[in-house]
């Protein structure tokens, strides 16, 4: 059954499918990790991809809301907008399987759904670095490769984060 592990100490994304074992470079979170709303971390545990976004589109396509804007990432593109935290090209979007722990709310009544937390793994332009943790809580890869794991990968397929 193929399933993917993201592994946070190594920065990597690993998928299990088709006999083989693909690795891939990523970048979680800057913050670390963490389940909490509003944390800016990278959830842990299990997860399930429940919505695979935008399999048409061109690579560096922009996202906002899971919406195509019409964009298409360059250079002119980042220096108008130098803040924007950039969702290219493909979404991931993941689902925690673990109630109170990364699905629902905790005991405390504290939201740690990573699915509302809009946790995704999606493309980021090619600029930044892989291996080095700088997102607000997603997991980035470069364009490329994240269109090979899209293809790879459907709904339902279990993502592992561990630390």
């Amino acid at each position: 059954m193929p399933h993917i592990e993201i592994d946070i100490a190594q920065q990597t994304l690993t998928f299990f499918g088709d006999g083989q074992a693909l690795v891939y470079p990523v970048s979680t979170a800057l913050n670390g990790v963490g389940e909490i709303e509003g944390s800016e971390r990278t959830p842990r545990g299990l997860h399930v991809i429940s919505e695979k976004i935008g399999e048409d589109l061109p690579i560096n396509a922009v996202l906002r809301g899971r919406q195509f804007t019409g964009e298409i990432y360059d250079s002119l593109l980042a220096e108008a907008h130098p803040n924007r935290d950039w969702i290219l090209t493909r979404i991931l979007w993941l689902t925690g399987c673990e109630p109170g722990f990364n699905h629902g709310v905790n005991d405390d009544g504290i939201n740690v759904d990573s699915h509302q937390r809009y946790i995704y793994i999606h493309g980021t332009p090619d600029s930044e670095p892989m291996g080095v943790a700088k997102s607000h809580g997603c997991i980035r890869m470069h364009n490329h490769e994240l269109i090979d794991l899209f293809v790879r990968v459907e709904e339902g397929v279990t993502v592992n984060i561990i630390e």
